[in-house]
């Protein structure tokens, strides 16, 4: 099996990681230049990276069939407010890239589809109880929550046009070593906090980032991507990946602190924190995935720190 990976960030090299292990080709499809941020991830394996574009349809057709792709992770998007920073760039990229990729699947007979989505993708404006099932209120809104909304529905639709399989995996904000380009406040928050625990920096955190969150692992979300990719397609094909609780950010510096103890924090004022954050309820996940963290937060933090320590030298 070969997969095509839109976008050579810390979701599709988490997964390169699980797919490289159990033999699979993967070739990154990135027209910034990452492929040092690639190596790093994946060391020594072997990959292909292709400098292209999404939003090109010949070029995601050509990339197809001269690597006899049979399977495709999609997690090329801008994030949170990088998608309206304008969001005619924000839609460009996340919907029009959606489409030629979803088109490219359609021309060239590839067999299964991983797209990634968010628990951004949910109406936190009519959701007010949790655990958070998938069949809730989507759309905040905002320019990234409807884009992700929008990128589903698409894949619902070419995936019945078409034939293929799809899996949607909405995920709870990732953290592990990435690169961030594509704008995640979140995961940036947590690699500066770690980092600063490392170095014995301040870590200038911006006020409106001390949010409470729901979080999860990158090694787990890469484990969640091959299960999605490879089991007998079950009864549903959109699952919340996790942890199935809130933690606060009082909850993220002391767990750093815990492996870090010279961490030190800034908080620069300005917009103050949001707290819509639920829990997410992961079980049909278990239930027809197979799938459950494998790091608990702790243990989650003490391997990134350990990671992220290494790639610091």
């Amino acid at each position: 099996m070969t997969t095509m990976i839109t976008g050579a960030g810390l979701v599709g090299t988490s997964y390169a990681q699980c797919a490289l292990r159990r033999g699979e080709k993967v070739v990154f499809v990135d027209p910034i230049p990452h492929e040092d941020y690639v190596k790093s991830q994946l060391g020594d394996a072997d990959f292909v990276y292709v400098n292209e574009d999404v939003r090109s349809l010949p070029g995601m057709v050509e990339t197809i069939q001269d690597h006899d792709v049979d399977c495709v992770l999609h997690t090329a998007s801008v994030i949170g407010k990088k998608a309206a920073d304008p969001i005619h760039f924000g839609y460009g990229l996340n919907i029009g890239g959606t489409l030629a990729v979803a088109d490219a699947v359609r021309l060239t007979g590839v067999k299964r589809v991983v797209h990634i989505s968010t628990f951004g993708a949910y109406d936190w404006r009519k959701i007010t109880n949790g655990p958070v099932q998938e069949d809730n209120f989507l759309g905040s809104g905002a320019a990234y929550s409807n884009s992700k909304v929008a990128q589903e529905k698409i894949w619902e639709a070419y995936a019945i046009n078409a034939g293929f399989e799809v899996m949607m995996l909405r995920l709870a904000n990732t953290f592990g070593v990435g690169h961030f380009w594509g704008g995640s406040g979140g995961g940036q928050k947590v690699q500066d906090l770690v980092m600063a625990g490392i170095t014995g920096e301040p870590a200038k955190i911006p006020e409106e980032q001390t949010m409470d969150f729901a979080y999860v692992y990158s090694k787990d979300v890469g484990r969640a991507i091959d299960l999605a990719m490879t089991v007998p397609a079950p009864e549903e094909n959109i699952f919340n990946i996790g942890y199935e609780v809130v933690h606060s950010f009082d909850d993220l510096v002391n767990g750093i602190r815990k492996h870090l103890p010279d961490l030190k924090i800034e908080i620069v004022p300005g917009t103050p924190p949001l707290n819509r954050a639920l829990p997410l309820d992961c079980s049909r996940a278990r239930d027809m995935l197979g799938w459950q963290p494998e790091y608990d937060f702790d243990a989650g933090i003490a391997d990134y720190a350990n990671d992220l320590r290494a790639r610091m030298g």
